[in-house]
């Protein structure tokens, strides 16, 4: 029994796991950026996972949208346009109206401007008509739009909420204003201010020091608000992802705390009831909405609930509500926000839901989340919490991991962090947010630790066999036969794979060229060690070396269901790296001869094995898809290409990569043809006049596989105007121009036969 203590007691292994839990509780309250964004990440997708929640009815949103840009014209529109637009949702019953907007100059009028300069002339002419200084006096007011919106909201039956925002930091382009312009700035909004501000104890001081600190409220014209209701400033402040979460209840200027268009427009919707905030040494304690109490960090910040994607809430055009081609009874005792969502007017912002949203819609879910009182908090016991699941998830596993088996650590650790996941989601769903990453993080590196340790330890002479082997056969094959010892069996295994063959063009005629043997072996060796690496960086299994040609397998032996693509780019950064290469030898010595390749690509079916005798065998793959890659990789010679891929691989790549394609061909002791294509590149790397050369390829290919051979040569003799030096066009057109004159049989079907390997 004490024997068995012993081994599960195990000290090195739990050692290393406390080590681990102890750096881990370390990073944790340091708290490093990158885990923090990981963690917010990870909860926004608790949101995608959860969905939209159906909000309730209280608030709808009329929105400057594009159909009414359309209809009324370029924002910002006549503030007439307003006025009546608050007219007509008074008059339909609403309860509210807040404003996304501001109004921070003077409408700009040209009636207004004709009104002052026929009123100066009169007063330069000397002129004494009573009857025309009434008259132009009546035409001030019908032409004045902010006298109009002023008159509107001062009549209204539902109380008006304008937005402004605080400008956060006096920077260089505020150092000209003077204090006396900013008391009066700040005075202008005094209808946004907390009515209560209230300190837990006589021992909190005046400034607090966690609180959100502006510089200066950018206050809308005096005409307006000095008529106005209400007041609420529309700031938000994104995490450093971007993405808004959090909302700012509360923003200290000088020594006023003010509300944010949110609430204010909560607090008109629900009878002008008095909103308070309550301060402690660290802080804001707590914000109070008539009877709602609103949760918030120290610094006044309430994370927002986000009930859904863009449009969650009700959307009505402000030119249908002028039109009225709204149902009467729309906007009865619903609090109204009014803002902008047409695409570049709008205040975007990032959201869990979407990376496209408009801030108007931020303020409605505020305002739901407390009307449902429907939050979502991250508590102080939430640090406790996440502390004692690193160490008590840690700690467990190091005790228990060095007893388990193979198959059973992975799946206690798998099942550990479900579980955390499960619980963590369930919490979020109640309205509680704790982090899900470090006790993640936790399971993740004390099941590696643990098991590298072991590996370290118990698995020595694996490594010691595969060292010895790895002399002879690609490393992740021995990694392979370690895992399945009956893959050592001669014989194999088929499946779908892509092969590539890839050989220097004319390298016997370059040997011939360079006198020196050794600088031919060097050029050599470089070339082929620059594209085995980029064989290897796409995971590639490199088959073998046939003199200066390079033959490599994707799919094999792990599988890889990517492999075409992975492919495709080993093909393209290999002609990258060998136009470097090309580069750098010039500038060492400009003797060396121009190297070129061309490279043959095909997926399909294969078998991959150990094949050989029964004391010396190789891992490689054969058949018939085999044999045309190589096949391919021939035919640049007669395309002029450097990289034709088959038709299998074009179909898996094809979303992912722009191809040209060539021809049919039906291969050397085949009879069944293949469409085969050039690799070009992905989007985006591929230049406007290969794309465009592509194009026109493609209409002549159509034209000559259809026999209408005058069209395929007007094409082809067009595009080689513009690209005289395409070969496949060249090619083409003595195609077209030969079956012109000898044209093919009826059952021709556009396959060109190759004749050669």
């Amino acid at each position: 029994m004490a024997g068995r203590l012993r081994q599960i007691l195990s000290p090195s292994p739990f050692l290393l796991s406390l080590l681990l839990v102890t750096i881990l509780a370390a990073i944790y309250i340091i708290g490093p950026r990158f885990l923090q964004q990981v963690e917010l990440k990870a909860l926004d997708f608790r949101f995608l996972v959860r969905g939209p929640i159906k909000p309730g009815p209280e608030v709808v949103i009329a929105a400057i949208d594009e159909k009414s840009v359309d209809e009324i014209g370029r924002w910002p529109w006549p503030r007439a346009k307003i006025a009546k637009m608050i007219d007509r949702l008074s008059e339909d019953g609403a309860k509210a109206v807040a404003f996304d907007i501001g109004f921070f100059e003077p409408d700009i009028n040209t009636n207004l401007e004709l009104i002052d300069r026929l009123e100066g002339q009169i007063r330069l002419l000397d002129l004494k008509n009573r009857e025309l200084q009434q008259f132009l006096a009546r035409e001030r007011l019908r032409a004045d739009n902010d006298f109009i919106l002023a008159q509107s909201i001062k009549g209204s039956g539902s109380p008006i909420v304008l937005g402004y925002f605080f400008h956060m930091l006096r920077d260089a382009t505020l150092a000209h204003i003077p204090d006396d312009e900013i008391q009066t700035r700040q005075a202008s909004v005094a209808n946004g201010r907390y009515a209560f501000v209230r300190r837990s104890s006589a021992g909190v001081e005046q400034r607090t020091p966690f609180a959100i600190q502006a510089f200066m409220p950018e206050a809308n014209i005096p005409a307006l608000h000095n008529v106005s209701q209400a007041s609420g400033y529309f700031n938000m402040f994104p995490d450093t992802d971007g993405t808004v979460r959090w909302v700012p209840i509360a923003i200290k200027c000088r020594d006023d705390f003010f509300l944010p268009l949110s609430v204010q427009g909560l607090r008109q919707f629900l009878g002008g009831v008095p909103a308070s905030i309550t301060l402690n040494e660290l802080g804001v304690d707590r914000v109070a909405v008539g009877n709602y109490n609103l949760p918030t960090d120290e610094t006044g910040r309430l994370l927002v609930n986000y009930r859904g994607p863009e449009k969650t809430f009700p959307h009505y055009p402000i030119t249908d509500i002028l039109a009225g081609r709204l149902p009467q009874g729309t906007f009865k005792n619903k609090l109204v926000l009014v803002g902008a969502t047409a695409v570049g007017i709008y205040d975007l912002r990032v959201t869990p839901f979407d990376s496209v949203f408009p801030g108007i819609e931020i303020h409605a879910n505020v305002v739901d989340n407390v009307l449902r009182n429907d939050f979502l908090v991250r508590p102080g016991w939430s640090v406790i919490l996440d502390l004692v699941s690193i160490i008590v998830l840690g700690l467990f596993l190091g005790l228990i991991l060095p007893k388990l088996s193979a198959l059973m650590g992975p799946l206690l650790a798998v099942g550990l962090g479900l579980a955390w996941t499960l619980a963590n989601y369930y919490l979020f769903l109640k309205g509680i947010w704790v982090d899900v990453i470090y006790p993640l993080l936790t399971v993740i590196l004390v099941y590696s630790g643990v098991t590298v340790f072991k590996y370290m330890t118990e698995e020595r002479e694996k490594r010691k066999i595969k060292g010895a082997f790895s002399y002879y056969v690609n490393p992740s094959v021995v990694s392979e036969m370690l895992k399945n010892p009956d893959m050592l069996k001669l014989g194999g295994d088929k499946r779908v794979m892509t092969v590539l063959f890839s050989d220097i063009r004319g390298f016997t005629t370059i040997s011939e060229t360079m006198d020196d043997p050794e600088a031919l072996v060097h050029l050599l060796n470089k070339y082929l060690t620059a594209m085995t690496n980029v064989v290897f960086k796409y995971d590639g299994l490199l088959d073998k070396y046939i003199g200066d040609a390079i033959m490599a397998v994707w799919g094999a032996p792990l599988a890889q269901p990517d492999h075409a693509l992975r492919a495709c780019r080993t093909c393209l950064e290999m002609m990258a790296v060998l136009a470097e290469l090309r580069r750098q030898w010039r500038q060492q010595d400009p003797k060396i001869p121009f190297i070129d390749i061309g490279i043959g690509l095909n997926t399909g079916p294969m078998v991959v094995g150990n094949m050989g005798s029964e004391t010396r065998f190789d891992y490689t793959v054969m058949g018939d898809a085999v044999n045309l890659g190589s096949r391919l990789e021939g035919a640049n010679k007669q395309y002029g290409t450097n990289i034709i891929i088959g038709e299998v691989t074009f179909e898996q790549i094809k979303n992912e990569f722009y191809c040209r394609e060539l021809d049919s061909v039906a291969v050397k002791g085949k009879q069944q043809p293949v469409r085969i294509f050039e690799l070009l590149g992905e989007p985006g790397a591929v230049r406007p006049e290969e794309m465009k050369l592509a194009r026109a390829f493609t209409r002549g290919l159509v034209a000559y596989k259809s026999r209408r051979w005058d069209e395929a040569l007007q094409i082809f003799s067009a595009i080689r105007h513009h690209f005289p030096d395409d070969k496949p066009t060249l090619l083409y057109l003595d195609r077209v121009t030969d079956l012109m004159k000898n044209p093919p049989p009826p059952d021709w079907n556009g396959v060109y036969v190759m004749k050669e390997k």
